[in-house]
C-alpha cells in the first residue's frame, strides 16, 4: 500500500513541474502584454498558442504512452519544458513568441495521457477517485507556483528570471523522477489510437462535450484574472498573481474533496454527480462576475470561488473519464478528453480578449457563465446515462 501512493505522489509530482512550466505564462501575461505592446486580444492569441501546441501532439502523445509507457514520455516532456520555459520570456519578436508558447504546450501534452495511466496503474482500486483528484493537485500547485514565482520575481528584478527559475526547479524533479518511478510497460509498438471504437460511447461523447465548454472557462478565466484585477479593480499585477494563486490552491484542495466524495458515492455515475454540481456553481459565479464589482475582497471571493468550482472539477472530469474506457485504452481516451478541454482553451481567451476590447469584461463573463451552464447540462445528460453502481 505504501509503495502504491508512493508512485502516486512520485506522478503527482511529476504533474505538478510539468504545470509549473506550463501554466507560468498565465501569470505573465501582463508583462507579456507590456513587453510586446499587445492588445488584450493579441493576449489571447499567444494564450491560444499555447494551447493549440498541446492539441496537436495530444493523441501522438497518448499513442506513445500506450506504446511505451508513460516513464520515458513523461521524462522527455518535462526536458522539453524546462527548455522552452527558458527560451520563451527572450523571444525576439511577438511571432518567435508565439512559436516558442506552441512548442511549450507541445512539451506538455503527455501530462494527461501518462500521469492518468500512471495514476489508473497505481492507484488502489477503491480509492482511483481520491488518487486522481491527488494528481490533479499537481496541476493547480505547480500553477500556483508559477504564480507566485513569475510576479514574485518580476516585482524585484528582471521578470524572464522567474522563468529561468522555473526551468531549474523542473530541471531537477525531473532527475529525480527519473531515478525513482519505474513506470509501466506498453505494447512495445507505437500505433494510432483506435478512435473510432471511443467514438461508438454516447457517454463519452457527451463528457467531451461538456470537456470543451469546461476548458474553455478554465483557459480563459486563468488567463485574465491577472488583467482584470489591473484593468477593473486596480490592482498591482503582484495581487493579481497572488489571487491567481489562491484560485490554483482553493483548486487544489476541490479536487481532492470531490475525489474523496465521489469515492464514497461510487462508480462513475457517483462522479459525474460531483462535477455536475461544481460546474453548476461555477455557472452562478460567472453570471456574478458580470456585475463587475470593483470591490478588491468580492472580487477575490468570486475566484476563489471559482477555485473551488469549475477548476476544481478537472479531477473529478478524468475520474469520469477512467470509469468509462478500459485501462489499454486509457492514454487515447485521456487524449482526447483532454482535446476537447483545449479546444474550448483554443477558440475562447481570443473571444473573450476581442469582448473586453469592445464592450468590456461584463460581456465576456457573460460568455463564460452560458458555457458553464450548457456544461452542467451535458454532465446531467452523462450522469443519467451511466449505471448507478
Amino acid at each position: 500500500m505504501l509503495d502504491t501512493w508512493r508512485d502516486v505522489g512520485l506522478v503527482s509530482g511529476w504533474q505538478a513541474a510539468a504545470s509549473l512550466c506550463y501554466y507560468s505564462i498565465f501569470a505573465a501575461t501582463g508583462f507579456i502584454r507590456d513587453s510586446f505592446a499587445l492588445s488584450e486580444s493579441l493576449v489571447g492569441l499567444f494564450l491560444t498558442a499555447a494551447v493549440v501546441g498541446y492539441t496537436v501532439a495530444l493523441f501522438p502523445s497518448g499513442a506513445a504512452v500506450d506504446g511505451f509507457g508513460e516513464r520515458r514520455i513523461m521524462v522527455c516532456g518535462l526536458i522539453g519544458l524546462a527548455i522552452t520555459a527558458v527560451v520563451l520570456p527572450v523571444a525576439p519578436s511577438y511571432g518567435a513568441l508565439l512559436v516558442a508558447t506552441v512548442l511549450l504546450g507541445a512539451s506538455y501534452s503527455p501530462a494527461m495521457p501518462a500521469s492518468n495511466r500512471g495514476i489508473a496503474r497505481n492507484a488502489p482500486p477503491d480509492q482511483l477517485n481520491l488518487a486522481m483528484g491527488v494528481k490533479q493537485v499537481g496541476v493547480t500547485t505547480g500553477s500556483a507556483l508559477a504564480s507566485v514565482i513569475i510576479t514574485g520575481i518580476a516585482a524585484v528584478v528582471w521578470w524572464p528570471i522567474g522563468f529561468w527559475v522555473i526551468a531549474l526547479l523542473a530541471s531537477g524533479y525531473t532527475v529525480g523522477f527519473a531515478q525513482t518511478y519505474d513506470g509501466g510497460n506498453g505494447t512495445g509498438e507505437l500505433t494510432l489510437p483506435d478512435i473510432r471504437s471511443l467514438l461508438t460511447r454516447p457517454a463519452y461523447l457527451l463528457l467531451l462535450a461538456a470537456g470543451a465548454f469546461i476548458g474553455a472557462s478554465i483557459f480563459t478565466m486563468l488567463g485574465y484574472i491577472v488583467l482584470y484585477f489591473q484593468d477593473v479593480v486596480g490592482a498591482a499585477a503582484a495581487i493579481g498573481g497572488l489571487v491567481l494563486a489562491g484560485t490554483q490552491l482553493t483548486g487544489s484542495a476541490a479536487r481532492i474533496g470531490a475525489g474523496s466524495l465521489a469515492d464514497r458515492l461510487s462508480g462513475v455515475r457517483g462522479a459525474a454527480t460531483v462535477a455536475l454540481g461544481q460546474v453548476a456553481v461555477a455557472a452562478v459565479l460567472f453570471t456574478i462576475l458580470t456585475l463587475e464589482p470593483e470591490s478588491l475582497l468580492t472580487s477575490v471571493g468570486l475566484f476563489l470561488g471559482l477555485g473551488l468550482s469549475i477548476h476544481g472539477s478537472t479531477g473529478i472530469y478524468y475520474s469520469c473519464l477512467t470509469g468509462l474506457v478500459e485501462t489499454d485504452e486509457l492514454g487515447a481516451a485521456s487524449a482526447g478528453g483532454q482535446t476537447a478541454i483545449n479546444l474550448g482553451g483554443i477558440t475562447t481567451p481570443p473571444l473573450f480578449g476581442y469582448l473586453v476590447q469592445t464592450t468590456g469584461y461584463y460581456s465576456g463573463w457573460a460568455i463564460l457563465a452560458v458555457m458553464t451552464a450548457i456544461a452542467t447540462i451535458l454532465l446531467f445528460i452523462v450522469r443519467r446515462r451511466v449505471s448507478p453502481l
